[in-house]
């Protein structure tokens, strides 16, 4: 039987468009996280960003990597429903942990998040993968925005940097151009949400986020898992994130001594 917040519905929704809605994920950490969210600002990691455009208004912090440091993260991620029904959603009898995300927009930043695919960043790949991106305010217009089946595009989207918008790898014809999904006619989904809620979705999905154009701050949380048939891949460049001196090889499941797995059904 799968968790309590996870219905057979939710499983085929996930399966079918990749992205579906998770009600109160993480409703008993939100405080936790906020608190979190609040000391890696105070104290970013190396792969912190400000995403300064030129152009833009307000201020996009993000930051990744942070679970082993910041103890509100790695309580989130252990002590939290999210593997369970990141198992169950993506029909693994495991969730193993790859990474945590933080994104804020303060009140007033304009900048988007640009459409993208998390998938062609990372050393990964596998069907069985899934994020969740849990807003730690109330969103309206600066949810996450999905488009519905692009997890099952036959090539990925060229991955690019969010500020220069250069290709983030050498293009050599792996990859299909950056699509406007608005202008193309694509099914985007979009939820009003509140904190703790979680919008769950394939690493290959494309999503993207407008600007914060409200007077509150949009803090979110993002974890990132994988599961049973995932695998090391190599990138024609350095990936995000890069993992320095991981050793693995081609084909090979992600160590589990630096990506444990949370959850084994």
């Amino acid at each position: 039987m799968p968790h309590p917040l996870v219905t057979q519905e939710m499983i085929d929704s996930y399966q079918r468009d990749g992205v579906v809605l998770v009600r109160g994920l993480f409703a008993d950490h939100v405080e936790t996280l906020r608190a979190g969210v609040a000391a890696n600002m105070a104290s970013p990691g190396p792969y912190a960003s400000e995403n300064e455009k030129r152009g833009e208004t307000g201020r996009f912090f993000d930051d990744y990597c942070n679970w082993t440091r910041i103890p509100e993260f790695r309580e989130a991620v252990e002590t939290s429903p999210a593997a369970e029904v990141a198992a169950d959603l993506m029909q693994s009898e495991t969730a193993q942990m790859f990474h945590d995300h933080v994104l804020v927009k303060e009140p007033g930043t304009s900048m988007a998040t640009p459409w993208h695919q998390d998938g062609p960043y990372y050393f990964v790949e596998g069907r069985q993968t899934i994020s969740f991106w849990s807003p730690l305010d109330p969103v309206r217009e600066a949810t996450l925005r999905c488009v519905a089946g692009s997890h099952m595009w036959e090539k990925e989207v060229l991955p690019t940097r969010w500020v220069s918008e250069e290709g983030y790898f050498p293009d050599e014809g792996q990859y299909i151009p950056v699509p406007d999904p608005e202008a193309e006619g694509m099914t985007i989904v979009e939820f009003e949400m509140e904190p703790g809620d979680a919008v769950a979705f394939n690493y290959r999905t494309l999503h993207g986020a407008r600007g914060n154009t409200s007077e509150a701050r949009r803090r979110a949380f993002s974890l990132r898992l994988v599961g049973d048939d995932a695998r090391y891949v190599e990138r024609p460049g350095r990936t995000s994130p890069p993992y320095p001196g991981h050793e693995m090889k081609p084909g090979q499941r992600l160590r589990e001594d630096w990506f444990p797995i949370l959850f084994r059904r």
